[in-house]
């Protein structure tokens, strides 16, 4: 194998698992530092620049992160990446006086955003700092988009979300609310320089050839609006006995917040096996917890309507079968039909996009699925001053995934109106290396490793929040469980990096080393190298780190998928070989041009 070559940004970006897997790439281990040091509100607003909704994604993110955090890999349960978010949130100081100047001196750009979700608000915050004058457009009441109408207020307080939304808000962007976008070339033939759509995916999936669907349809809704119409407070109140039909995040949402409007039974049934369902783990818990059954491999087959009046649903029993490739088919068992009593039905199989208010003959082409044609790296569509992002551009995801879009728009948005190549002129992320010693033994960041096993976020009783749709659930850590909780981050950002020219090949390094992942070789094939090592380096996603040719002709070779970042290497090498340094990863945004 080749060197590594260490200088490629990419190379340790992908070593810190944490934020390589986060869509907006946020410093993770950097902000936990700060939150087991008290500085709660610079970690706030690290996580701020990265991806702009601290407190909402503190309660409500899918972490990407965690299912990638290194202590998953010591078999125990991943650091608590997401609360740990919150915590940043809840114990921050001011942080107005920290938000970027907005010129009062505009650029003479001005941008129109379609839609007030966290795609929009992150193009807002990047370029209005940089003196373009923002117009946003929304048919809702205020800003936040289905962060407002979709997560129910008991996962997410609309004191949180108002507070994240008005940050970007105040920064003198037009709005223009409870106005209803009709036709993207209304706008197109007005002054803007530039256009972003953010609208989401606002349609959720129906059944409508399902036998019963139009004749009970008073009783049965579409899961996406009917937690809409909660939000609005438009319905207040739902029959005893209902069933949830679905397996995702928005079925878990749906189920919880029937409860909490009078649902007594409430039942979620779902097609697919109940450790396959697209819901998240921690939200299928939360709902086993409210005493809302999830019944798996159920196939709705009809709804079954009395005298015009609901009264059920029928459902056929399923068994999963894979292939020799893993494909699944879901095969009748053949046992009878199941009849489930229901009041009410919400259907929460899965959302659409859906684009009415776009022209089909002004230049924008649509794929074969009714989608926009976008580019994955500028986010640019077929005409060149219209751009998308978060749900609209590439179909549903998450919010933090809109958070990474409307970044990376608003660098399109920037190099546009500068009359630059969207793509080519994009600049490289920014990072540094710096090292963290203070001495011979001495580091600038804790490097013992707790033994602590995750600590959990207390909840409110169960009892307060069943009766009150608004009282949130969650607690989260207070300050002593917190620094305990960020103490368990491995610090996976301080890399060991190692000089060839200052080894001596002792091999002090490979006998303290916790895990084995340090091996002194010769040199081979990847294939080969990889089974000769210490301890076989099995996760072929995670690379090897390889040292030029030392003077015994072997070299080092580093798996990097078990290395804990314990430094005790570094402490061990007595010519000092290795160093712990520590990388910062941020990615550009908006502003950073090269004609800057």
């Amino acid at each position: 194998m080749k060197p590594t070559d260490i200088s490629n940004p990419e190379y340790f970006h992908k070593v810190v698992d944490c934020q390589y897997a986060c869509p907006a790439h946020t410093p993770v281990p950097e902000y936990i530092r700060l939150i087991a040091a008290e500085r709660y509100t610079d970690a706030y607003m690290i996580n701020w620049v990265s991806n702009v909704f601290p407190g909402v994604l503190g309660r409500t993110c899918d972490r990407p992160c965690e299912p990638a955090c290194r202590r998953g890999r010591i078999e125990e349960e991943p650091v608590a990446i997401c609360r740990l978010k919150r915590v940043a949130a809840d114990f921050k100081g001011s942080v107005k006086e920290l938000m970027p100047d907005i010129p009062t001196q505009k650029n003479g750009k001005k941008i129109a955003l379609i839609g007030g979700g966290p795609a929009s608000l992150t193009v807002a915050r990047d370029l209005a700092p940089l003196g373009y004058e923002i117009h946003l457009f929304d048919e809702q009441i205020r800003g936040g988009g289905m962060m407002r109408s979709q997560i129910p207020a008991f996962r997410l307080p609309e004191t949180v979300l108002n507070e994240e939304v008005d940050y970007i808000l105040d920064m003198g962007i037009h709005t223009h609310f409870k106005h209803y976008v009709s036709s993207l070339k209304e706008l197109l033939d007005q002054d803007y320089d530039a256009i972003f759509v953010g609208t989401g995916a606002p349609r959720g999936r129906d059944l409508p050839n399902l036998p019963g669907r139009q004749e009970g349809a008073a009783n049965i809704h579409i899961g996406i609006e009917w937690l809409a119409s909660v939000a609005f407070e438009h319905t207040q109140k739902i029959g005893k006995k209902v069933i949830v039909l679905g397996g995702g995040n928005t079925a878990m949402d749906c189920c919880r917040t029937s409860r909490r409007l009078g649902g007594e039974e409430v039942k979620v049934l779902v097609r697919s096996p109940f450790a396959e369902m697209k819901a998240s783990p921690w939200e299928k818990e939360d709902a086993l917890h409210e005493d809302i059954p999830i019944i798996d491999n159920h196939v709705p087959k009809s709804f079954v309507v009395e005298e015009g009046k609901l009264k059920g649903v029928m459902f056929e029993k399923v068994s999963p079968v894979y292939d020799e490739k893993g494909k699944r088919q879901l095969l009748p068992t053949g046992e009878p039909l199941v009849f489930v009593e229901a009041d009410d039905v919400l259907i929460a199989i899965g959302q659409e996009n859906t684009f009415p208010w776009i022209e089909r003959n002004i230049g924008l082409t649509f794929d074969k699925w009714e989608m926009p044609e976008v580019n994955a790296v500028s986010y640019q569509s077929t005409i060149p001053k219209v751009f998308f992002g978060g749900d609209a551009a590439f179909g549903p995801k998450n919010v933090i995934t809109a958070v990474a879009h409307g970044h990376q728009a608003a660098v399109s948005i920037d190099l546009f109106c500068n009359g630059l190549d969207v793509l080519t002129q994009r600049l490289a992320p920014t990072t540094n290396l710096v090292s963290q010693k203070m001495g011979i033994h001495e580091w600038s960041y804790d490097s013992p490793i707790t033994t602590d096993l995750r600590f959990l976020v207390p909840q409110a009783d169960k009892k307060l929040t069943l009766s009150n749709r608004k009282k949130e659930v969650e607690l989260g850590f207070d300050v002593q469980t917190a620094f305990k909780e960020a103490q368990r981050c491995l610090n996976c950002d301080v890399q060991t990096v190692f000089n060839t020219s200052s080894c001596i090949e002792c091999d002090a390094c490979m006998d303290i080393c916790p895990t084995s992942c340090i091996t002194f070789t010769n040199n081979g094939e990847e294939e080969d190298l990889r089974t000769r090592l210490s301890a076989p380096a099995l996760n072929l996603t995670q690379d090897l780190y390889v040292s030029d040719v030392l003077k015994t002709g072997r070299v080092m070779v580093k798996d990097e998928d078990v290395c804990l970042h314990c430094g005790l290497c570094s402490e061990r090498c007595p010519t000092a070989a290795w160093d712990m340094q520590k990388y910062l990863y941020n990615v550009t945004k908006a502003g950073h041009s090269c004609s800057k």
